[in-house]
């Protein structure tokens, strides 16, 4: 199983490719007691640093956390044996397990969980820590960490920040990490595998698997490589469910893996920094965004694009804790969506059937990542449901450097989903407009401002909840459809996969946005039948 291993899988299924249909028997692999092979998808392409973001949508594996979700989301310990918040919630106290060491040997320690904390910091990069303070070792066995400002989010980046070893950190820490978790890597071929053996080290529960593999094939060469035996998991898309593949089992889990249109909130005019245009007439339009709301019918695209395999969607926060049930609306509803535009004044005028008001048209063209075919399926139907209503959306694949050229301007099918209620405030907080891929359509409201501060301020996750859950909608306004509408959420995708027959997997959590490598979140419950 090295780099020949991936060259032989290739060749299978060129085999199979080029002799199917013809009565071959395929004849599956002869597995190993303590190995497997997988095909999550594409590689990591900025490797396996979690200061730079690896791990952040699911497990490190590598490394391990101060704090990880359970199987219902609720907080449990990892390498930390307790916390405690202080009354103004600006000082977080975190005890850490004394019996844990790196896959070198070496202890890991309260200056490992600093130095992690602090790279992380000047990282600048998608891990937003801007708002610790400082962070400092008490004793080996006890970190301080101390905010700018109070912040019940930060417990979340306790979740998922994995924890690096100050003296194995370098420059190429990235592509040959060295951590605490259950898995060290051991070889790394690009753009083919890389192959993981159990650390035994592990402090925790042992994984039953000695060692995986883990393929970067394209989805047909995956399919078919599953189709002859020689993968134990493999993810598939929704067009590939309905097929059945001998000696594997086909694996549905629900997700906040979201697909969402982000409308340009502001009126066009402006320029960013970058020299973008920002803003768009048509959907600064309040009433043409909740008529999107209204009228498109999210069952509808579960069943159609997604081949049933999915869920509607209504907020970023679809069965999250801090989630608000009230912002869930009726929808496939094009007649309530006609009546919220006539009352609007958007009529019919030159009986084209795209409706005018002013001297605007009922128009706006919808971006969506070209390589993405559930994207392209989603704004495709999108846009079928709309014309009906009067509207006329143009559908655009682009590659993603056009995207965000043009994102401030035009509507863009985004996906996300999160473990961590920041997500929420990154995409709609005025203090977040046009920050990277945060905010870009420039969303501000005061009253929702207010509520997430407040639930920012709140030293526990249950009282912040309150006004997470108001920020989306409190019977008078907010961020949800039944408010200023600045997205029209449509689905959370169903995370599929073929697993070997004889695999069990055991219990699985809500899966973050990712299709692939968050299914190794909870790998030490894996075994053999």
């Amino acid at each position: 199983m090295r780099k020949s291993l991936f060259l032989l899988l290739i060749g299978l299924v060129l085999g199979t490719l080029l002799l199917s249909g013809c009565g071959q028997e395929q004849q599956p692999r002869a597995n190993k007691e303590d190995e497997l092979i997988l095909a999550l998808g594409a590689e990591p392409e900025d490797g396996f640093d979690p200061t730079t973001g690896w791990g952040r949508y699911g497990s490190p594996l590598f490394q391990s956390t101060l704090l990880r979700r359970n199987q219902d989301l609720g907080i449990e310990m990892d390498l930390a044996t307790e916390y405690s918040v202080s009354e103004d919630g600006m000082t977080w106290t975190v005890s850490l397990r004394d019996d844990v060491k790196f896959s070198d040997g070496l202890p890991l320690t309260a200056t490992d969980v600093v130095f992690t904390f602090t790279t992380t910091k000047q990282s600048s990069s998608v891990v937003d820590l801007s708002v610790l303070e400082k962070v400092d070792a008490i004793d080996a066995q006890t970190v301080q960490f101390t905010l700018s400002h109070p912040s019940s989010a930060f417990v979340a980046l306790l979740v998922s920040t994995g924890i690096v070893p100050q003296h194995a950190y370098g420059p190429d820490y990235s592509q040959d990490p060295l951590g605490s978790g259950p898995y060290i890597l051991r070889q790394w071929d690009k753009g083919q595998q890389i192959i993981v053996e159990a650390n035994p080290e592990y402090y925790g529960k042992k994984p039953y698997f000695k060692r995986l593999t883990f393929l970067f094939l394209e989805t047909d060469a995956a399919f078919a490589a599953a189709k002859t035996g020689q993968l134990d998991i493999v993810a598939i898309p929704a067009t590939l469910a309905e097929q059945n593949v001998e000696g594997m089992k086909l694996l549905h889990l629900e997700s906040i893996d979201n697909r969402g249109i982000m409308f340009p909130y502001v009126p066009a005019g402006l320029i960013s920094s970058a020299d973008h245009p920002i803003g768009n007439n048509v959907t600064a339009d309040l009433a043409l965004r909740q008529a999107v709301n209204a009228a498109i019918d999210r069952s509808a695209l579960v069943e159609g694009a997604l081949n049933g395999y999915g869920t509607p969607a209504h907020t970023v926060s679809e069965k999250m804790p801090w989630w608000n049930p009230e912002t869930v609306m009726s929808d496939g509803d094009p007649a309530q969506a006609a009546r919220i535009l006539a009352d609007a004044g958007w009529e019919d005028v030159d009986e084209d059937g795209v409706l005018e008001k002013g001297n605007m048209k009922a128009t706006f063209t919808l971006l969506y990542p070209a390589t993405d075919s559930s994207r392209q399926a989603l704004a495709l139907a999108v846009s079928d449901m709309l014309k009906p209503v009067g509207i006329d959306v143009e559908v655009a694949g682009k590659s993603w450097d056009d995207i965000e050229k043009r994102m401030h301007a035009d509507a863009v099918l985004f996906g996300w989903g999160s473990y961590d209620p920041m997500e929420m405030y990154n995409l709609y907080s005025s203090q977040k407009a046009g920050i990277g891929m945060y905010n870009v359509g420039y969303y501000s409201n005061d009253v929702v401002d207010d509520y997430m501060e407040k639930a920012l301020a709140s030293t526990t996750e249950e009282e912040a909840m309150v006004y997470w859950q108001k920020a989306q909608w409190d019977g008078e306004t907010g961020l949800s459809g039944r408010g200023d509408a600045p997205w029209a959420w449509l689905v959370n995708m169903g995370h599929l996969y073929l697993v070997n027959e004889k695999l069990e997997l055991g219990p699985q959590k809500i899966q973050p946005h990712g299709h692939g490598w968050p299914i190794t979140d909870m790998i030490q419950n894996w075994h053999w039948q």
